[in-house]
């Protein structure tokens, strides 16, 4: 049976804990012939796995560069594309929560207009800047009167968009907004992938090439998030360099897109019950959601014999500011207020063009005194080298799906203290602490309970390890999808989904604290906690192809 996996800026060409996942998922399924669609910034990025023998294609889709080559199209009789292109348009200006149906149509004419003609021509062309431009000049409210209006409501949300409702939108705006546009929808110009099963990797523009197999060939389609794709988007293209005319509607897109995924997908498989939750409010099926969990190898990661003789507290990671080293460094400062004997090891490294980051914690680092007692290590050749330098494991990010440190840690017997973010607390349930996210203090308190009792850290440790053996193993990963893909290749019903239990009984009573208010009244889907909203300005959960900067 051939699989056909489509992703955005992850396996083969970039490092991290979707690409563990992807990698370990092929090669614990070798019985599968495997054809990847990897989303990249411009073409020209190295390869940097190994591919396993069956991997029988890499079929490469640059979102900037050089648009698609205009030969590959055949000629036909010319088409207008005045009426699809004012379609887009409108259906972008109104709110996301109406009007899906008449998204779903102009984007499936996209495609067909993609696979005949050149569509980033129409979407970078004249006509398209001038119907953009009239239609927000038609439809933004005036400045004034809008500031105005909203700002009375007095809520912060309303003072937000107060502001933002000042920023009127200029021919700069429309440029940008186009151009983003048409480099997100390149995907659809490229010939649609053919398998018994296309598995989208994540939902957003990784979706495209998943909706064109499905649309050409009736492909049976999975989507499987380990983050939260357009939560992540939220944040991320709220703190963006553009203006706000142009996030607005990069949003709307965004979230008109992943209702597409969610829609047109057989079965939903999130990683976690955190990222169920945020399917359904963006309007998944809960009919159609089976959550599978990552998992390890435990054979890969035994137990160790004993602990280092210094009370060592150790990271493993990317250097990326959503795993907020700020945090774990400040929290360090006081762990070594208290116990001057500790040490902080930190293992990995940052993404391309993420330097500045590290940098910025090394200086923190000094200035906070306690330089000559952290040491930042790079990326370790045996990961399990990092685990065995540790008496505590530390994980202090503020937005996570089940992350593989934690699991890979919890199965070597190693003691935990992590933030309460994303599938964090459903991974560790008992067998670790949890502390709020950004809050030193609090780690720092966690972390010192368990350097000073060894009675404890054995425990936990213990814990952690029968916890991974039962939940948290490839084996059962790889055991779901083979169920799933051989039920969905063979045209068979759609396996059974269904709540979370697990995840249910322990966040039932957790209240949503964070509404984010969008202009004209739009509000995302609720947060569960407060660090679903606010995030520091680099926030990046995976290098995301979209974005220009990545493309220099």
């Amino acid at each position: 049976m051939q699989v056909a996996l489509t992703a955005e800026g992850t396996y083969p060409y970039q490092l991290g804990g979707v690409s563990v996942w992807t990698d370990q998922l092929i090669r614990g399924m070798p019985d599968y012939d495997f054809l990847l669609v990897a989303l990249v910034a411009t073409g020209a990025e190295p390869m940097r796995w190994q591919l396993p023998e069956n991997v029988s294609s890499v079929q490469k889709i640059p979102l900037w560069g050089s648009p698609p080559s205009s030969s590959a199209w055949p000629r036909l009789t010319r088409s207008p594309v005045g009426p699809m292109l004012r379609e887009l348009i409108e259906v972008l200006l109104i709110p996301p929560t109406v009007a899906q149906d008449r998204f779903v149509g102009v984007l499936y004419e996209m495609f067909e207009y993609a696979q005949a003609r050149n569509l980033s021509a129409a979407l970078a062309s004249e006509q398209a800047v001038h119907l953009l431009s009239n239609a927000w000049r038609e439809r933004w409210p005036d400045p004034a009167s809008a500031s105005k209006d909203l700002a009375s409501a007095g809520t912060k949300s309303a003072r937000w968009s107060a502001s933002a409702a000042n920023v009127t939108p200029t021919l700069h705006d429309v440029i940008t907004a186009m151009q983003l546009i048409e480099h997100s929808l390149r995907p659809l110009s490229h010939p649609p992938v053919r398998a018994d099963v296309v598995h989208a990797v994540t939902n957003g523009l990784g979706i495209l090439p998943a909706l064109a197999a499905k649309w050409r060939y009736g492909t049976a389609l999975i989507v499987t998030e380990h983050g939260l794709y357009m939560r992540e988007q939220y944040m991320h293209v709220r703190r963006a360099a553009y203006r706000w005319p142009v996030k607005e509607l990069l949003l709307r897109f965004l979230r008109r897109l992943c209702a597409v995924g969610y829609d047109e997908a057989d079965l939903i498989t999130p990683g976690n019950g955190h990222n169920q939750r945020w399917e359904e409010m963006l309007g998944a099926d809960p009919a159609r959601i089976t959550t599978v969990y990552n998992g390890v190898n435990p054979a890969d990661f035994p137990t160790f014999d004993g602990e280092p003789p210094v009370a060592t507290i150790v990271w493993v990671g990317r250097v990326d500011p959503v795993k907020d080293l700020e945090t774990l460094l400040r929290a360090f400062a006081l762990v070594l207020a208290q116990m001057p004997e500790a040490r902080l090891r930190l293992f990995g490294s940052p993404p391309p063009g993420g330097e500045a980051y590290l940098q910025r914690c090394v200086a923190l680092a000094a200035e906070l005194g306690i330089a000559g007692e952290v040491t930042f290590e790079g990326r370790v050749a045996d990961v399990r080298d990092a685990y065995a330098a540790a008496r505590v494991v530390v994980l202090s990010s503020i937005t996570e799906g089940i992350p593989y440190t934690l699991i890979e840690a919890m199965a070597c017997g190693r003691p935990c203290v992590a933030t309460d973010v994303g599938g964090v607390s459903e991974a560790l349930d008992e067998t670790g602490l949890v502390v709020p996210p950004r809050d030193p203090a609090a780690l720092a308190e966690a972390c010192l309970t368990l350097l000073q009792d060894p009675g404890l850290r054995w425990r936990l440790g213990s814990a952690a390890r029968r916890r991974v053996l039962r939940h948290f193993t490839v084996k059962r990963a790889t055991s779901a999808y083979d169920e799933i893909y051989t039920v969905l290749g063979s045209g068979g019903p759609v396996p059974a989904g269904g709540r979370n239990k697990h995840y249910d009984e322990r966040h039932s009573r957790k209240k949503d604290a964070v509404s984010m208010q969008w202009s004209d009244g739009e509000a995302a889907p609720p947060a569960s906690r407060e660090e679903d909203t606010q995030l520091p300005g680099e926030l990046a959960e995976r290098d995301n192809a979209l974005s220009p900067e990545t493309a220099r």
